[in-house]
């Protein structure tokens, strides 16, 4: 039996895509350039949009929220162009948060092969 899905879940599917583009077509601010879009979590209403987001060219977390906060001024433009694109009466608030899960998880990715390579050097 297929999985039925639900309304909201088709809405956040076609927010994540259409925001993807629209971050690298129609934004120009370079502080929101490197986004990447993790996540879209969309309210059972349909009314918010909490877009959870990694910016792949940002070194700290000082230039991250730099990003985010462009992003979150942005999101007036970015809601306007989903409006025109999509068939939706009402188009949801955008919200962006920022991701950790990408720099944690290269972080668990270079201790465990520090770890392999000490312990391959420990076995010579």
């Amino acid at each position: 039996m297929p999985r039925e899905f639900k309304r909201a879940e088709r809405v956040a599917d076609f927010v994540r895509k259409e925001l993807a583009q629209l971050l690298q077509r129609e934004v120009r601010d370079p502080r929101a350039s490197g986004a990447v879009i993790n996540q879209v979590v969309v309210s059972r209403d349909i009314s918010h949009a909490k877009v959870y987001v990694t910016f792949l060219d940002a070194e700290g977390a000082d230039e991250a929220r730099e990003s985010l906060a462009a992003l979150n001024g942005a999101a007036g433009f970015l809601r306007s162009q989903l409006a025109k694109v999509s068939e939706m009466r009402s188009t949801p608030k955008l919200q962006f948060y920022y991701d950790q899960s990408v720099r944690d998880g290269e972080y668990l990715s270079r201790l465990i092969d520090s770890a392999v390579a000490s312990d391959g050097d420990a076995e010579k």
